[in-house]
């Protein structure tokens, strides 16, 4: 029986992160500058090119203000949901 193939997670975060970002009010820019990224990876993240690592993760957070543990708040797992009954 072959495994089931997870769905790759970055596109995802990244449209999240652009979310959480816009509702921040920040352009790329000035998101990049806080998080002290470069511009260009901040919009690969967000394109869901970049696999993010939890550092960089923590840097990103912290340039919104928020938990790190919020940025995950865009998965979910089908698997965790709770079945009726």
């Amino acid at each position: 029986m072959a495994k089931e193939k997870k769905p790759f997670p970055c596109p995802e975060f990244g449209q999240y992160l652009r979310q959480l970002r816009e509702a921040a009010d920040l352009t790329q820019e000035q998101f990049a500058e806080a998080a002290d990224f470069d511009r260009t990876y901040v919009s690969g993240v967000e394109r869901g090119e970049r696999n993010v690592s939890l550092v960089n993760i923590c840097r990103f957070a912290d340039a919104l203000s928020l938990h790190p543990a919020k940025l995950f708040d865009f998965y979910k797992n089908p698997k965790r949901q709770k079945k009726p009954g």
